[in-house]
């Protein structure tokens, strides 16, 4: 078996790669957004990240729709992937490698793979019975059906019976090691209702699966019988090795896995969690490959308290939110507001009043007034205090101490809505500290040595939050650095990925007596709902 390749200081993650059989949606954006604040928060501690994106480019599905808009198919998936990639650059979404499965290094990957399951006997020809989902590119056994032969979780698609000659894997062979590995590592899938579902599953003995479909042009050949082409989970999930490949390297597995193989998490819809923890673990160690280290499956989204889909007309376009609130609006909305793993729902109106209490209330007001009294007060400069100086009775100070190991505990749970919690507690407590010790009544009564203790406590207690949050809302996080006179831009990789730099910025109490406070300005716009809503 393929030992661990990755040196300790790496960090390899992955969306996964969305099919391409229509726009980007709402939920591609959510898992995306996730996986970026991972990637960032990651590089921010210093380690060396590699962020995975991509897309899955065969299949009938995409065959049928590029049909049906008379386009060939790879013409439908180009212009399908222009737009994933522009909304990707809308949200601000820092990917290292974005893998399509129809990239000719990908077809070698495939082959190559193939023919280790196929030479350790694991494939084997037999007929194939059964309803089939061509959304879900899957077979669905008849308690996986609605009463009307619909599939459950494509409720307008109605299954299709096929009775046909396919390759198929040896799922069955590998039930025993899919147990030993998730009794031996209770981690590899998370959060744990979901590593109860994949239990429950397998415990119910795992039936081989087809890997081949005779009827599909679309797709890779079958190396070993080109009349059948691969099916496409067996194609889309080699995607992650593919990505792992240099761009100037011959495409073998042996390059690909030297360069981040085992992946260090897998974050995914709950809906694809079978593939990615069942059936491609199996996979992998029928190839001789260690599976990755954790597969999420986080939960669906919802709008206005109902399932969304363009039957019932109440999808949320991705493209247009950004549009109107901006990145940092949607990002923080879906990492804060939803616990990952759990559904979550989309409501505008919550959005609007989150966004302006927190960000533009909360936040934004605490910046502009402490900076206000600064300029005021202490001629525009961070006050000639230190970390170190300030009382240990400081509410902020105590508040801020642990605060950086905290919040960095809750990004390596993937709780980001509990790191914006513990980060708000803080900032809700600097408006409060402000109120109460009224810096202006003391400036009047000449207690300047008090006003600067209360104004560097705000100010430091401010730059850290801001550190801390620039994984979620790294624009935000800029306009504060740079109001706080750094030079720090949270979206410039080089610049943040430092540990030395996480080390010192993590930590409450380091903001420079003395530095120049740059001129105030508003660092999140007040939202307003549109006319209609």
């Amino acid at each position: 078996m393929n030992a661990s390749h990755q040196p300790p200081e790496t960090f390899a993650l992955t969306t996964p790669l969305y099919y391409v059989n229509d726009v980007p949606h709402i939920g591609s954006a959510y898992t995306t957004i996730a996986a970026d604040a991972i990637a960032r928060f990651k590089r921010l501690q210093g380690l060396s990240v590699l962020f995975i994106t991509g897309t899955d480019e065969h299949g009938q599905k995409i065959q049928r729709t590029a049909e049906a808009n008379q386009l060939a198919p790879q013409e439908h998936c180009d212009r399908v992937v222009a737009r994933f990639a522009e909304l990707w650059n809308l949200l601000e979404i820092q990917y290292d490698r974005f893998s399509r499965t129809t990239a000719d290094n990908h077809k070698r990957i495939v082959k190559e793979f193939f023919m280790r399951v196929w030479e350790r006997g694991d494939i084997y020809l037999a007929q194939q019975q059964g309803w089939y989902c061509v959304a879900c590119e899957e077979f669905k056994e008849k308690r996986e059906l609605t009463e009307t032969g619909n599939c459950q979780i494509h409720t307008n698609q109605k299954a299709e019976w096929r009775d046909e000659q396919n390759y198929f894997f040896k799922l069955s062979n590998y039930q025993q090691q899919l147990e030993d590995l998730y009794r031996d590592r209770p981690s590899f899938i998370q959060p744990e209702s979901r590593r109860n579902e994949v239990l429950k599953f397998v415990r119910q003995g795992l039936q081989d699966f087809s890997i081949s479909r005779i009827d599909l042009d679309w797709g890779f050949p079958v190396p070993t019988d080109p009349q059948h082409t691969i099916y496409v989970w067996f194609d889309a999930l080699l995607g992650y090795v593919t990505a792992l490949l240099e761009p100037d390297a011959e495409p073998t597995l042996e390059n690909a896995l030297s360069q981040g193989w085992p992946i260090n998490l897998h974050l995914i819809g709950k809906d694809i969690l079978r593939f990615h923890a069942v059936y491609w673990p199996a996979m992998l160690l029928s190839a001789g490959i260690s599976p990755p280290e954790k597969v999420f499956g986080h939960g669906f989204l919802t709008k206005d308290g109902r399932k969304m889909g363009k039957t019932l007309g109440n999808t949320v376009d991705p493209f247009e939110l950004v549009k109107r609130y901006g990145s940092d609006a949607v990002r923080y909305y879906f990492l804060k507001e939803i616990e990952l793993g759990q559904d979550g729902d989309y409501n505008e109106v919550r959005f609007v009043n989150i966004l302006n209490a927190d960000l533009a209330d909360s936040f934004g007001n605490l910046l502009n007034r402490t900076l206000g009294m600064a300029k005021k007060y202490c001629r525009g400069q961070v006050p000639e205090r230190s970390g170190s100086e300030i009382s240990e009775n400081c509410i902020l100070k105590s508040l801020g101490l642990g605060l950086g190991e905290r919040v960095s505990q809750a990004y390596d749970s993937l709780a980001f809505r509990q790191a914006c919690e513990e980060i708000f507690i803080l900032i809700r407590g600097c408006n409060k500290y402000i109120d109460e010790q009224a810096p202006w009544s003391l400036y009047k009564q000449k207690k300047q040595a008090e006003v600067e203790e209360i104004l560097y406590s705000v100010l430091e207690s401010v730059r850290l939050s801001a550190y801390l949050l620039a994984p979620i809302v790294p624009n935000l996080s800029n306009a504060v650095y740079q109001q706080l006179g750094f030079g720090i831009d949270f979206n410039n990789k080089n610049l943040v990925n430092s540990r030395e730099l996480f080390q010192n910025h993590s930590q409450w109490g380091i903001l420079p007596p003395g530095q120049a406070l740059g001129q105030s300005r508003p660092i999140f716009p007040q939202l307003e709902l549109p006319a209609s809503s």
